[in-house]
């Protein structure tokens, strides 16, 4: 018996040995994210991070600026009343003091610049939100920030179904772009940006392709010209709105593309391109996928002013 128990115990300290030991949560510069429980005023620097507070029933103190809305308003509720703090590039430091705030989350490449003034005035965490991997460890580590890891966990479990759930359904044989910017060349994205790798999780083909420099998250694209776009000829082209006519849209070369014959450019939301949020994302997934797929999934219900339309 005391032989047995003796390799019980030895089996035990064994497997305690083996066993995976638990990484303490980091934010994206290396920082040790420390639950703050008590976290009242809780900034956002990026529309993310405003995303994915209230996903997570918070809200902030303060937020970026939102294209050219004062804050992400698409976000419901709890942004009435959040006080701006500027462009989410530029962020008004002396507005952001005077709040006072307890925690500070932003997006990373936003905040580099004044990543030490942030961190004098509250815990700050900062993420690097591209890719869509980047975008679950980014909203379970926010989560974790503010004491409500489970809850992070739930979130990117649910998304992550959906995905694989509209996966499934999607038929796929069909390619896609997504344009940014209204001059004579637009800015393309590659395969790991959030949205275009949505593209790949819907059965459709990405025309710009992968990154020629895979183990660089920057850059996430590069500017084409529309003879290199006739060249890929995608049979849907995505495109960000803007306040400005297309200049490429007037382009000699525009309407031979196939999908400007077929009737398949559409302008979307400002959300496709910092879409890492729970709610962004989820947006993103279910446009996506009608307007890829209209024969197999339905219109979604979004906000009037983020819903896509045919580009004319």
């Amino acid at each position: 018996m005391r032989f047995q128990g003796l390799v019980a115990l030895m089996v035990v300290g064994t497997l305690t040995l083996l066993a995976p030991v638990a990484q303490a949560a980091t934010d994206d510069r290396g920082q040790l994210i420390q639950p703050q429980d008590g976290a009242r005023k809780v900034v956002a620097i990026s529309t993310f991070a405003a995303d994915t507070l209230v996903a997570l029933g918070v809200a902030p103190a303060g937020a970026s600026t939102f294209g050219d809305r004062p804050t992400p308003d698409f976000l419901g509720p709890l942004m009435e009343g959040v006080p701006s703090l500027g462009q989410r590039a530029s962020t008004n430091l002396e507005l952001l003091s005077a709040l006072q705030p307890d925690l500070i989350l932003a997006i990373r490449r936003y905040t580099e610049p004044s990543a030490q003034k942030l961190s004098a005035l509250a815990p700050f965490y900062a993420f690097d939100v591209i890719s869509h991997d980047d975008s679950l460890r980014a909203v379970a580590g926010i989560a974790t920030a503010l004491g409500k890891a489970a809850e992070g966990q739930a979130l990117n479990a649910d998304f992550e179904a959906l995905v694989d759930d509209f996966g499934r359904r999607a038929p796929g044989g069909i390619s896609a772009v997504l344009l940014a910017g209204s001059g004579e060349a637009p800015f393309a994205y590659y395969d790991h940006f959030l949205t275009t790798d949505l593209l790949r999780r819907l059965q459709a083909t990405n025309s710009i392709g992968p990154s020629p420099t895979p183990e660089q998250a920057v850059p996430f694209g590069f500017q084409l010209s529309l003879e290199q776009l006739l060249a890929l000829n995608p049979d849907v082209i995505f495109m960000f709105a803007s306040s400005t006519r297309h200049a490429y849209a007037a382009n000699p070369v525009w309407p031979y593309l196939k999908a400007v014959q077929q009737g398949r450019v559409y302008e979307v939301g400002l959300h496709w391109k910092e879409g890492g949020g729970p709610i962004a994302r989820e947006y993103i997934l279910r446009e996506m996928a009608w307007r890829l797929y209209p024969e197999t999934f339905s219109q979604p219900q979004l906000p009037a002013s983020l819903a896509s339309r045919l580009f004319h």
